[in-house]
């Protein structure tokens, strides 16, 4: 069975559920005119709290990409992610340098995420 929720504009939903699976779609900074870290930190919350109600945390983040318009800022994004992320629970991922995103937008990233396990 395949869930979807949070619907967006009608272009798509947010997130898409099939087997436990959540496949998240692009999550932008909300505050655009941070630099890189605070817009790193932005999307990388706003992650956290949309898979909480779901039954999942960035623990069970499997794999992510982020789209990013300048690939020089990645150590500054990595920093973040690092704070967000335990090393025992880094999820694979992939960091691809894109022309546009957006005026004030830095980066995009999606998701894949599993549901906790019970127990």
């Amino acid at each position: 069975m395949i869930k979807r929720v949070l619907p967006y504009e009608g272009l798509l939903h947010e997130v898409v559920e099939h087997n436990g699976v959540l496949y998240i779609g692009g999550i932008v900074p909300e505050d655009r005119s941070l630099d890189m870290a605070g817009q790193a930190n932005d999307v990388l919350g706003q992650l956290s709290r949309l898979l909480e109600p779901l039954g999942s945390d960035l623990s069970c983040v499997l794999q992510v990409t982020i789209f990013a318009t300048d690939l020089g800022e990645k150590p500054a994004f990595n920093t973040v992610w690092k704070a967000h992320f335990s090393e025992a629970h880094l999820p694979a991922r992939a960091m691809i340098g894109v022309a546009d995103l957006g005026q004030g937008v830095k980066l995009e990233l999606t998701a894949i995420a599993a549901r906790r396990s019970p127990g």
